[in-house]
């Protein structure tokens, strides 16, 4: 980023999987940095992060810490946006969520920047960022939207372990190994069910009308992020055995009649998107040509036989990054080249 003003940047969960990935990204974007400080737990406090040639000592994430943070990133769950998010903006900090605490409240936007970032002129101190699935899937939805205007979608996801943590990297790795060894298989983050060599019908806990957490996200996300309050969403979440990057298979109907080609086109325009769509050359994305990669690879692209004015597609891109840091990121670059965001010491 070309910029004439720096920013003390907070991390709060800097020692988890998005945090690790907020880190990596101040560095290898070049964010407008003129400190860098990283908070995690009192169990993590003390720590030691490498930043490019600087090393950086993690700190306690509690009450009074964020006095000189112009804006802060949080990546470590609900409760602790809920505990700590407020204290942040009334030091005068902007907040930029990675959790769904906040997310479909009414005063708080839900931004993806190549979608409504107009939003973000809206906000009273905290911004929301997406579910990694619905942010992946509408890297596809969005431009053909544009086109045809969408009235209802089906959707299936496919989501890598990265999306629940660490621990969950380390168990199908260690399932693998034990399965090429013959050792025990043991199951904890997924128990009582293996994820090794399976794919799991649920991600988040079922809500009363048989749908996830996961699924139910997709749909009210999507609605408030397209400005779509009365889009029809039936979606299913699945765990499946990779290690990272989501992928959504997703049949649209729309309220105008579609063209392939102009799909097409609208896809490979759009920043957010590269289209990969050449079937007859075994060429669409998977989720290891686009692990970490800052834009959603599109293909599969085709006429949908099983309703009107409808396309089904193939989306991929990558949970950690486009589904979590990257458009966090992206939001704050954002409001800093529109002079939405004055650092502290400008004040």
């Amino acid at each position: 980023m070309l910029n004439n003003q720096s920013y003390v940047v907070g991390i709060v969960g800097a020692s988890g999987a998005v945090g690790q990935e907020l880190v990596r990204l101040m560095h290898e974007r070049n964010f407008p940095l003129s400190r860098l400080r990283l908070f995690a737990s009192a169990r993590s406090a003390g720590k030691k992060l490498t930043v490019g040639d600087e090393t950086i000592e993690i700190e306690e994430a509690k009450p009074g810490v964020f006095a000189d943070v112009d804006v802060a990133f949080f990546a470590a769950g609900g409760s602790v946006t809920r505990a700590l998010a407020e204290n942040a903006v009334a030091a005068g900090c902007l907040v930029i969520d990675k959790s769904s605490a906040l997310r479909m409240r009414d005063d708080i936007p839900l931004v993806v920047p190549e979608i409504n970032p107009e939003k973000l002129t809206g906000h009273k101190g905290i911004i929301a960022n997406p579910n990694c699935s619905t942010a992946v899937m509408l890297m596809g939805l969005w431009p053909l939207h544009q086109l045809f205007g969408v009235k209802r979608i089906i959707v299936s996801t496919f989501q890598s372990v990265s999306g629940s943590g660490a621990e969950a990297v380390r168990e199908l790795e260690s399932q693998v190994l034990a399965s090429v060894h013959g050792d025990p298989i043991k199951r904890k983050v997924y128990a009582p069910y293996q994820i090794a060599y399976n794919c799991i019908p649920q991600v988040d806990t079922f809500g009363e009308d048989g749908y996830t957490g996961e699924e139910t996200k997709m749909a009210q996300e999507s609605r408030k992020i397209m400005g779509l309050p009365d889009l029809k969403v039936s979606a299913t979440c699945v765990r499946v055995p990779v290690v990272r990057a989501h992928s959504v298979s997703v049949c649209a109907e729309f309220e105008r009649p579609v063209d392939l080609a102009q799909a097409r086109e609208a896809i490979a325009a759009f920043p957010g998107a590269e289209l990969v769509d050449e079937p007859a050359e075994r060429k669409y994305p998977t989720p290891l040509d686009f692990a970490e990669k800052v834009k959603c690879g599109v293909g599969r692209l085709r006429i949908d036989t099983a309703m009107d004015n409808a396309l089904s597609f193939w989306v991929t891109g990558d949970n950690l990054w486009k589904g979590a840091a990257l458009n966090a990121v992206q939001n704050a670059e954002l409001m800093i080249e529109r002079g939405w965001l004055k650092p502290k010491a400008a004040n």
